[in-house]
């Protein structure tokens, strides 16, 4: 999307900096410049657009726009807001001496991805801060960061989800100049950059939009109130704001790849889907630029056209979060059959998941009480990413336990594997590749007491379907983020250090395997034994292949698995001494005949390779 005069504050140089923003139902919009010499400036209408370029206004300078001389207030498109959202927005010099053109970005099938909270990664809290933990996410074999939303919220702790300045990067995370560094260190470094956003909502404290224009309709509600208007009257404009915000992050930050959360609660039933528009923008923008740019969504729909292209009626987006695979992974290893998870539950869901990708692809949903989701069979596994942990399965807990506290470190390793040795995009959750103790809870810092009594009883009344017991942290209280921020000493110790070894060897197997390096659902077969909760797992690529047998099962149990006569070699075994282990009880050699004979700990896993040339 090309456009000649960007919205927002856009600074020109030489102290020039030319204003835009969209106010269809305002006669008179004036910029009040109230830093550092404070003076009103009148804007020129055009469309519903109020624009003028200004002298005299260098990086630094505060203003409001002031609204037919009434209202004031901070700019839609601020891209800073240094003195939280109800303060003035601030003029930023775009330049900043980036290093990585030689960046092109990642293939899909590159990434494993790691999704962190920037307030909760580092004792900081900052994103410059997380640039000393590259080394240690490079090493461990991570290819791609996932930054939660960063962009403006009330307060100075949030999980990014209430944020109402799209375009402004948070105050107290370090504002834009620290996202520069930060994904400038990533790339020099051989990692992509994954940013959230949310284009479904605005949180409700701050959220000005409404005074400048129509940019929600009462035709659909949302979780958090009225829609965002994207098929109604005046509708382009407000796709242009958020496309615009989608090409901002691309070209001004040099993101990878955005993650377009809860798509479930964009509603949208024009012609040309404005997803699909998006998607168009933003694949054009990234050929521009000669550079891999992706665009991930999140959605409980199961609903395969997000991802697929527009010819077969898609909406064009790259990658979906596949919610199915953690919800049978996580009833497996966990036995809660509570709230959604309880259209879960058998070992053959898992193997539906491996196997297809969604597992609800339009049968009945007992939780649901319905027909859900659409069938993803013919759809590349590197189109999905898959975990066993992340901010929202943590977080939407009561408690905000993560796995390392539902179930023993057999569980634990015994997730990695799945997740790891899966044809599909990994994704790990900030201290999950240590066993991170400390919950991740749901914390907020509004300023209305109101509304923070709104939050506490809407949290409540979210775990009503759940038999969780405990007391609910107080999300307002700051003890609740301070609970949450990772003890990042935990991984030189003990059993933690293991877990994060273990993940690394698996992220090394994985990397460097052939047939594990191939993301195919094509060249890969499942099969699954209910009773004795057992599953293996063949996949090849050429003449590289390997196959790997999990036991969900809590009991030692001695199996007969067909698998390809030759002789096969063992590459890891979750039960050696090494991987603090009762000792494996498989040998290092083995020799099919068609089918091995092993006997398999409880929660335990193993991988083998063919042995080639004999």
């Amino acid at each position: 999307m090309k456009l000649e005069i960007p919205l927002g504050a856009t600074y020109l140089g030489e102290g020039r900096c030319q204003f835009c923003v969209w106010a269809p139902q305002m006669q008179r919009v004036e910029v009040r410049i109230v830093s550092p010499k404070e003076r009103v400036l009148s804007l020129r209408q055009d469309k519903g657009y109020h624009q003028a370029s200004v002298e005299k206004v260098e990086p630094g300078s505060l203003y409001f726009y002031r609204l037919d001389g009434q209202k004031e207030r901070p700019d839609p498109a601020s891209r800073f807001q240094p003195q939280d959202v109800h303060g003035p927005s601030q003029v930023v010099d775009p330049d900043f001496p980036w290093q990585d053109k030689s960046w092109l970005g990642l293939p899909l099938q590159d990434y494993i991805l790691y999704e962190l909270h920037v307030g909760t990664f580092t004792p900081a809290g900052t994103l410059e801060a997380i640039i000393a933990h590259l080394n240690e996410l490079q090493d461990l074999g991570i290819t791609a960061v996932e930054l939660m939303p960063v962009a403006q919220f009330p307060g100075n702790r949030n999980w990014g989800y209430d944020g109402v300045f799209p375009f402004a990067v948070q105050n107290s995370y370090g504002g834009p100049a620290g996202l520069k560094k930060l994904v400038n260190a990533c790339h020099q470094q051989g990692l992509a950059v994954v940013l959230d956003v949310v284009y479904n909502h605005l949180g409700p404290e701050g959220n000005y939009l409404r005074d400048f224009g129509p940019y929600f309709t009462d035709r659909y509600q949302t979780p958090w109130g009225q829609a965002i208007n994207f098929d109604g009257p005046h509708s382009n404009e407000v796709r242009r704001f958020f496309i615009e915000n989608a090409l901002y992050w691309i070209r001004e930050f040099h993101i990878d790849a955005l993650r377009l959360d809860a798509l479930h609660a964009i509603f949208d039933s024009s012609a040309q889907p404005f997803l699909q528009e998006l998607a168009t923008h933003v694949h054009m923008e990234g050929k521009r630029m000669d550079r891999r740019v992706y665009l991930f969504a999140e959605s409980d729909r199961n609903d395969s056209r997000f991802i697929r292209i527009p010819d077969r009626e898609g909406y064009g987006l790259d990658v979906h979060w596949n919610d199915d695979f953690h919800h049978a992974l996580h009833t497996l290893l966990t036995g809660e059959h509570a709230g959604y998870y309880l259209d879960f539950g058998s070992l053959q869901d898992l193997a539906k998941a491996y196997e297809e990708g969604f597992i609800y692809s339009g049968q009945h949903s007992p939780y649901r009480q319905r027909r859900h989701g659409s069938s993803s069979h013919d759809l590349p596994a590197y189109r999905f990413v898959v975990f066993a942990q992340n901010h929202d399965q943590v977080g939407n807990r009561m408690l905000g336990e993560r796995l390392s506290t539902l179930v023993p470190l057999a569980g634990l390793k015994l997730a990695a594997g799945a997740i790891i040795l899966s044809p599909f995009i990994p994704l790990l959750f900030m201290g999950e590749e240590y066993g991170e103790r400390a919950p991740f809870l749901y914390f907020i810092s509004h300023s209305d007491p109101a509304l923070v009594e709104a939050v506490r009883r809407g949290r409540k009344e979210e775990f009503s379907g759940f038999a969780w017991q405990g007391e609910l942290a107080d999300p307002q209280d700051e003890a609740t983020f301070l609970a949450s921020k990772l003890q990042q000493g935990l991984r030189s110790q003990g059993h933690h250090q293991m877990l994060r070894e273990f993940y690394k060897e698996l992220i090394r197997l994985r990397r460097t395997l052939p047939a594990l390096a191939f993301l195919s659902k094509e060249q890969m077969e499942i099969l699954s034994w209910e009773r004795e909760k057992i599953l293996l797992l063949r996949r090849w690529q050429e003449e590289d292949e390997v196959f790997m047998v999990f036991n969900f099962g809590n009991l030692q149990i001695r199996v007969d698995l067909p698998v390809p006569a030759g002789p096969w070699r063992k590459l890891f075994d979750s039960e050696d001494d090494r991987w603090y282990g009762s000792g494996s009880s498989i040998p290092g050699q083995l020799q099919s005949t068609g089918r091995i004979n092993m006997t398999l700990h409880p929660q335990a896993f193993a991988l083998f390779t063919r042995v080639k040339g004999v």
